[in-house]
């Protein structure tokens, strides 16, 4: 595979200008001066990436920064971590080589290359791998005019190249693709206007596999609402059972002035071969009144534990205030839903045993269910709230405002989910049991103001007070990016009506875009994509609210990776829950505010990509039954868009493709 040039390429010199101005404002660390490494230089070498060795700065980092001295000798010695081929090189900016090395690819053997850094040097890479295996070299000390060199630090870099091969279309607004634990080879893809439809060798079978539109609220030219997801039961193959997610008119004990009706409801196929579904066999499970047409959620899934897990938004509108928003324990910002688990079941993740019926529901008015119905579910025993008195037991995590996109597991229960955001940041989760994600306290790390969301204080709490679910930690997103690469900077020109970004509003500052509403994505778990193993991908709706959006990679650190299993297995790692005491609850090691992910911006390359970028709005994402990557796009806002669905493939597969057409 060869390195992508011209148009198509993520400028790396304005990612860097870009992002020397954001570390002068404080988005990224400030850098400072720093030495050059000692004269030995140690490094891993895996398909994955470079990982660093020796010297301790860089132990177990992937892709390190070489910072080097110019004239200065160096030995640079790396092992081979994974049998496959690799060799080292060194170019300049213009992509010519200065320094390269013979290939290898016996495991555990090394290579040991002796060279002198000269000023021209700018990356180092592996040339079978050149897009995982990259990494950027950088000198210190003086500079030919006798200045301090500048150090520049990455926001987005340059990820590998992808190809993109559209598998189906005749959509509208296609938001998620499912499969079931099934022998058959089939993909569901649910459409927000109200249909499911299969995808099969054959193609798109062209009626629906289920058909909910006359279920559904009447859409608006924008909107949120709609059928926004599906999950199967893990003995779908023996019972035939399936779970969707709904935006319906408002239902019995849904108040006057709110929105619409939140709906969870279960169907069973209609025959033994499970080709079609049963629209008479509904049984509805939960409704929830929404206040706001917004911040609806969608994603359903069941985990590893065979319990369905359930996002729900904060309610809508803007800022977790208003109509439907009840107030919590932060007086400094009005509302909200997000970090109340009492009054309703709004703005977190719910966790439900299906294949029992609970026991009476003991609720607050608006929360969900009659007070003194029978639930249609079970809670498992060990929810996090089960014992603690006057709250929701359906809950699982809280303090989020519009969960959106797939929700990641691994085998072992590690479990990732992209939150949207307001006016200034878009992350993603690493939800465990019992966590809180700062919603409406902060909004991703930096912390959030009700009256000026554009301009919030610097200061604000790290954790609830102790009579609040005993004292809990407010954590941070593991992912996180800015609306705008200018955005902090020229935070004192942005608005301060609190609008929601994602529905396409300018933030008011004046750097390149980057995204206005993430959509969430799955772990890499296939096979036939080297670049993107032991990577999270996932995009952004739009690059500024009108352009369609773009798709990204995170990479995980190695002390992450090696604690889960990407593709299935072994057991659930949880944060310890709230006992309603003095004790405050600990987060797991690795989702405290000491690292974000580094971000990359995926180059596509196919019919459906232009400027490495897809040609529609990314809605949504989808993992097949083999781990390869789906996204779900449509050529509008609205939800009158033509939709369609295209499979993530090597650039060599999408080449051997197009010589057989």
């Amino acid at each position: 595979m060869t390195r992508q040039n011209g148009e198509n390429r993520l400028s790396r010199r304005t990612v860097l200008k870009s992002s020397a101005a954001l570390t002068a404002a404080g988005l990224v660390p400030t850098v400072g001066a720093q030495e050059a490494f000692p004269s030995e230089i140690e490094l891993g070498g895996r398909t994955s990436g470079w990982i660093g060795q020796s010297p301790d700065e860089i132990a177990d980092e992937r892709n390190p920064t070489l910072r080097l001295e110019a004239g200065q000798e160096y030995t640079l010695t790396w092992e081979n971590l994974d049998g496959a081929q690799h060799n080292f090189n060194i170019e300049d900016e213009d992509g010519n080589d200065l320094v390269s090395t013979d290939l290898f690819s016996e495991s555990g053997e090394t290579q040991t290359v002796e060279f002198t850094a000269e000023e021209g040097m700018a990356e180092y890479y592996c040339g079978p791998h050149p897009q995982s295996m990259r990494g950027d070299i950088e000198f210190v000390g003086e500079t030919a005019d006798g200045e301090e060199a500048a150090e520049p630090t990455q926001l987005i870099g340059e990820g590998p190249i992808v190809g993109l091969e559209t598998v189906a279309e005749g959509l509208t607004a296609p938001v998620t693709l499912q499969v079931a634990d099934e022998d058959a080879d089939r993909r569901f893809i649910v459409d927000q206007t109200g249909y499911i439809y299969v995808h099969d060798d054959d193609g798109l079978q062209e009626e629906p596999f289920l058909d909910v539109s006359d279920q559904l609220v009447e859409f608006q030219d924008f909107d949120e609402r709609g059928l926004l997801g599906l999950a199967f039961h893990p003995e779908f193959e023996d019972n035939g059972r399936f779970f969707v997610r709904y935006s319906s008119p408002p239902r019995e004990g849904t108040p006057e002035e709110y929105d619409h009706t939140f709906v969870l409801s279960e169907f069973r196929t209609a025959d033994e071969e499970h080709s079609t579904a049963d629209p008479d066999s509904e049984r509805t499970l939960l409704e929830i009144p929404e206040p706001q047409f917004n911040h609806n959620s969608g994603p359903i899934a069941f985990g590893p534990d065979g319990y369905l897990y359930v996002a729900t938004g904060d309610g809508g509108g803007a800022n977790d205030t208003g109509t439907g928003h009840v107030e919590d324990w932060y007086d400094e910002n009005e509302g909200g839903n997000g970090q109340d688990t009492a009054e309703n079941l709004l703005g977190g993740i719910l966790r439900l045993d299906v294949d029992v019926d609970g026991e009476t529901s003991e609720t607050s008015e608006d929360g969900g269910d009659a007070e003194g119905d029978e639930r249609a579910y079970g809670i498992p025993d060990d929810n996090p709230l089960v014992d603690m008195d006057g709250h929701r037991d359906e809950y699982y995590a809280w303090g989020m405002r519009n969960p959106w996109g797939g929700m990641s597991f691994t085998g072992d229960g590690e479990f990732l989910m992209a939150d949207v955001g307001q006016n200034r940041f878009e992350s993603v989760n690493h939800v465990q049991r019992g966590g809180n994600y700062s919603w409406n306290v902060k909004e991703g790390t930096h912390c959030f103001s009700t009256e000026t969301p554009s301009e919030p204080a610097e200061d604000c709490p790290e954790s609830t007070p102790e009579d609040v679910r005993g004292g809990e930690e407010l954590l941070d997103p593991v992912i996180e990016y800015p609306h705008d690469l200018g955005l902090l900077e020229s935070a004192g020109a942005e608005n301060e009506d609190g609008e929601d970004a994602e529905n396409g509003n300018e933030t008011g500052s004046d750097g390149e875009p980057v995204g206005v509403s993430i959509t969430g994505g799955y772990l890499y778990a296939g096979g036939e994509i080297d670049e993107l193993e032991n990577t999270y991908v996932f995009g952004d709706w739009s690059r500024n609210g009108e352009d369609p959006g773009t798709v990204f990679l995170a990479r995980p650190p190695e002390e992450w990776l090696d604690e889960v299993d990407v593709g299935g297995g072994a057991e659930d790692t949880f944060l310890e829950p709230p006992t309603g005491d003095d004790e405050e609850t600990e987060p797991s090691e690795g989702t405290t505010r000491d690292g974000l992910w580094p971000i990359e911006r995926i180059q596509l390359e196919g019919d459906a990509a232009e400027d490495g970028r897809p040609t529609g709005f990314v809605y949504g994402f989808g993992r097949g039954a083999d781990g390869e990557l789906y996204i779900l796009t449509t050529t509008t806002s609205t939800v009158e868009g033509e939709g369609a669905v295209h499979r993530l493939v090597s650039t060599d597969e999408q080449e051997r493709r197009g010589e057989h057409n």
